[in-house]
């Protein structure tokens, strides 16, 4: 591994600002993000990863590498809830085991935003067409995540109504708006959506360093919830998503030789829901604790993938 990359990784002041959140709620700090603050600056990432994707790819046609990318990606996202419930399941309930097989097998589109900066930051490009493979990655880990209940808990999921659940798949708003905002990239004259670069692109790294300032604050407040069930949780948060971003690090060689590219699959294979899964289990899943799965997503995989883990996959790339 390189530690001088480890240790640029954990001076990044996106970083820092998670870490500087996580010392408000420690000390106590009334630091506070307001809500409406919040919403619009989580809008704004994902409309510009979603814009910024929408203009890589119009710069190209589709290609056959660009198939195989959202063919694996979505090979991804419904083998990992598949393993991973059974591996919950000995320990957790079905609910739980689906509800937080469902997250680490959808994405987490702030841990993605934050690799791009990353690779940003080290002068290294991904192939815009990521983005729409992040957004199709959302939606199979929910509904397989919900079969699998189905099946192993007939008696409280007989009454779910698969087509609404699959409809809330799709039009999650997390998902609309990066789907949306890359159809509008692809789409919008080249001359015109120039106008939107110093907002879209000159922004970003701002917003979302007050965006992290705010999930550590949150992290801090949900990390004690999940502390009665001992050792298991937090390993499983650390252990999984280190096993699949590596693995997938080796495996995206298959698909695409750029290591940007498979750097972001690595990514989106280690990531782990904490938006798109929670509404989801609200409706599918309302036996299940979000007590653990979000703050596992949020507290434990999310602070693992933007410290450590994202320089692991990188050197893993590296030497594959």
């Amino acid at each position: 591994m390189d530690f001088h990359l480890l240790l640029g990784n954990l001076t990044n002041p996106a970083l820092m600002f998670f870490g500087l959140g996580v010392l408000a709620k420690v000390v106590k700090s009334d630091l506070q993000i307001p809500e409406p603050v919040s919403k619009f600056i989580s809008l704004y990432l994902l409309f510009s990863i979603g814009f910024k994707g929408g203009q890589e790819l119009s710069h190209g046609s589709f290609t056959a590498e660009m198939g195989y990318a959202i063919g694996f990606g979505l090979l991804i996202a419904s083998v990992i809830p598949l393993y991973t419930f059974f591996i919950l399941k000995r320990k957790l309930g079905v609910a739980d085991a689906g509800a937080i097989a469902s997250a680490y097998g959808s994405v987490s589109a702030v841990t993605f935003i934050t690799a791009s900066s990353f690779l940003e930051s080290n002068q290294h490009t991904f192939g815009g067409h990521m983005v729409a493979v992040m957004a199709l990655m959302e939606s199979p880990a929910i509904v397989i995540g919900v079969l699998l209940m189905m099946r192993y808990d007939r008696e409280n999921y007989a009454a779910l109504s698969f087509r609404k659940l699959l409809a809330h798949a799709f039009t999650n708003g997390s998902v609309f708006l990066i789907l949306g905002s890359l159809l509008v990239g692809f789409l919008a004259d080249p001359r015109q959506a120039e106008g939107l670069r110093p907002f879209a692109v000159d922004l970003f790294k701002g917003f979302l360093a007050i965006f992290l300032l705010e999930m550590g604050m949150v992290t801090a407040q949900r990390m004690r919830s999940f502390t009665n069930h001992g050792w298991y949780l937090p390993a499983f948060g650390i252990l999984i998503p280190a096993f699949n971003g590596c693995l997938v690090a080796v495996a995206s060689g298959l698909v695409t030789p750029d290591p940007g590219t498979r750097f972001m699959f690595a990514i989106l294979a280690a990531g782990a829901s904490y938006i798109a899964v929670p509404a989801a289990m609200r409706m599918a899943a309302p036996k299940a604790d979000p007590g653990l799965y979000i703050p596992m997503a949020l507290g434990v995989t999310f602070p693992f993938n933007i410290s450590l883990g994202m320089v692991l996959y990188w050197a893993v790339i590296q030497l594959s």
